[in-house]
């Protein structure tokens, strides 16, 4: 049976991304730290779901969970993706240098190997938009985590565009490698900056309640 890198304990997991093997790497760790963001969208909703106070919004949330929860599961699939990418990379790079298939299967192993972290990218900005809306709704003992979620999921958007990044610089066809590169930028400088504004948001309500 293969090994599945999301069936390891935290322990362990930590413990290969350590040691000195290609996988899990840091577009692993990059999936999983976002979906860790997902989650806690997810736990702010589950502590909001049933309490009378915010009945008005209990379908709202429940969506955003629902979201949430696609989100997260995507995310893990994608450590496992990422980590085939990055083998099939290997492979095509082993081929003899005097291989005539060599070029066409490196180039197509590079953009595969792309895609997993800008699928990440993509994944995680879909999450800092159900926590804004998670932030606007959730029991307000639960805003702390969404906060938590955010820098997780900003953090995971700028890890996996480096992974992203670094596979373009590869290729050869340097158009496809800025059509690429172009998309990742735009979701980046977009998403980041929300996710950096609603922690810090956050935090200042909370910080303001101590005054």
């Amino acid at each position: 049976m293969e090994e599945r890198l999301t069936e390891l304990g935290c322990e362990e997991f930590s413990e290969r991304l350590a040691a000195r093997e290609s996988v899990p790497g840091g577009g692993g760790a990059a999936a999983l730290v976002g979906a860790l963001g997902a989650a806690l969208c997810s736990m702010a909703g589950a502590f909001t779901v049933g309490k009378p106070r915010y009945r008005d919004v209990e379908e709202d949330v429940t969506e955003i969970m629902e979201e949430a929860d696609a989100i997260r599961y995507r995310l893990i699939e994608l450590v496992e993706e990422d980590a085939s990418g990055f083998e099939s990379l290997m492979e095509a790079y082993a081929l003899p240098k005097d291989d005539p298939a060599r070029p066409e299967g490196l180039e197509a192993a590079i953009v595969s190997a792309a895609m997993a972290p800008l699928g990440m990218v993509g994944e995680c900005c879909r999450a800092v938009v159900l926590l804004e809306e998670m932030g606007e709704k959730c029991s307000r003992m639960l805003v702390s985590d969404v906060a938590c979620g955010a820098q997780l999921v900003r953090a995971a958007i700028e890890a996996a565009s480096v992974n992203v990044y670094v596979n373009t610089s590869s290729l050869a066809d340097r158009s496809q490698a800025r059509r690429i590169e172009s998309t990742c930028e735009e979701l980046v400088e977009e998403y980041v900056p929300r996710a950096e504004r609603l922690a810090r948001d956050i935090v200042c309500g909370i910080r303001s309640r101590g005054a």
